[in-house]
This record gives C-alpha cells, structure tokens and sequence, in this order.
C-alpha cells in the first residue's frame, strides 16, 4: 500500500527487453538505500518487486500486463520517474489509498501556468471516467492529487509549486502519457453495487 506522497526521483538508465516483458534498472537516491530484493517500490505509480541491488542502481522485472497496461514501455535512459516505498505500519497517512496498480494510460491534454503553480487537464482511459469525481482523488504517475474539476471524459488538478518540484510532473507537457489510478474505494462501491463496467482488478504489476 502506498500513499501518493513522492519520496524520491530516480533516473532509468535502462529497459531491456526479455521474452516476456522487461526488466527495468534504475539509478536511485542516497535516501532509498534501504531497498532490498523482494521489497515493493512504486515507479511513477507502478508497484514492483526489487529484484537486484546494487549500490544505488536497483532493478525490477515488468510483466508483460505491466507493459500493456502503463508508461513503462516507453521508458527511455535518462527519464525521471517517481519512487515510493511503501508505507509503514506506524507511518503517516498522508495522502490517499494507492495501491499501485494503475488502472490506465491518460494523456495530458493541457498544462498551463497558474499563478505559481499549474492547471494539468488529463484526458481519462476508457471506462475510467464515473469513477472520477470533483474533490476526490486521484493518482497520476503515483502522485496523489485532488481532482480540480471533471467533464466527461477529461479531468483537471491543480498543481501547486512543491509537487512541481519533487514530482517528475513539472517536465509533463500537454501529449505526454501518464499512469492513471482510480480511487480504489470508488471501485470497490461500484462492484459491491452490481456496476458491471467496474474495472476489473488487475494482478499486482510486479
């Protein structure tokens, strides 16, 4: 279980292809050196298993539904991503259930300055949408957000200068794709009330 509340940027020094998936190897910060195989890392939203350490380059496997389902695939070297460990059991809640399994690709349709801070409009995955609501909660490339406002199939957050600064969302521009996760309890509301275009749980991105 993660919160949303970014920790760290890393930087991907690589993707290499395998038969079935990829395997992802990260430059991480001096604060994560705690990581160990087997331990859960969200990268840019993505829950995986750390399967190498070595010094402060960390590597993870990506199943092939990992690959079809999120930004993964389009990881290139130098790329700045998210990380969060996560939360401990005597941690600090400080931003929304996030479980790391990304519920769809969005892409950023506008990205404008507001005052100090931006106005990020995202327009939804397919289906994704009624599970969206004005005030709610959102995860866009692990980021715990507020949703600003929502239409149709596009919705908008505001983000202030700190998330713009410890987030790789201050480099997105409008075409960018970003992983979208759905509030979990929203999901688990629609299935319990016989909702069948509820997404379906997909297995942990590992």
């Amino acid at each position: 279980m993660f919160t949303g509340i970014i920790e760290a940027r890393g930087e991907v020094l690589a993707l290499e292809r395998r038969e079935e998936g990829a395997r992802l190897r990260l430059r991480v910060p001096p604060e994560m050196d705690d990581l160990r195989p087997g331990q859960s890392l969200a990268v840019d939203g993505v829950c995986l298993t750390v399967v190498e350490v070595n010094a402060d380059v960390v590597a993870t496997d990506l199943a092939a539904e990992t690959l079809r389902r999120t930004t993964m695939e389009r990881l290139q070297a130098g790329a700045v991503v998210n990380l969060e460990r996560p939360l401990a059991a005597d941690g600090r809640f400080g931003g929304h259930f996030v479980q790391g399994h990304v519920d769809g690709v969005g892409v950023i349709t506008r990205m404008e300055r507001a005052g100090e801070g931006r106005w990020m409009e995202v327009e939804l995955p397919a289906g994704l949408s009624r599970f969206v609501v004005e005030k709610g909660s959102l995860a866009i490339d692990g980021v715990s957000l507020t949703v600003a406002a929502s239409n149709g199939t596009r919705c908008a957050v505001a983000l202030i200068p700190h998330t713009l600064a410890v987030t790789g969302l201050g480099g997105k521009r409008a075409g960018d794709a970003v992983n979208v996760e759905v509030d979990i309890l929203a999901k688990h509301t629609a299935r319990l009330l016989g909702r069948t275009d509820a997404p379906e749980e997909s297995e942990e991105q590992r």
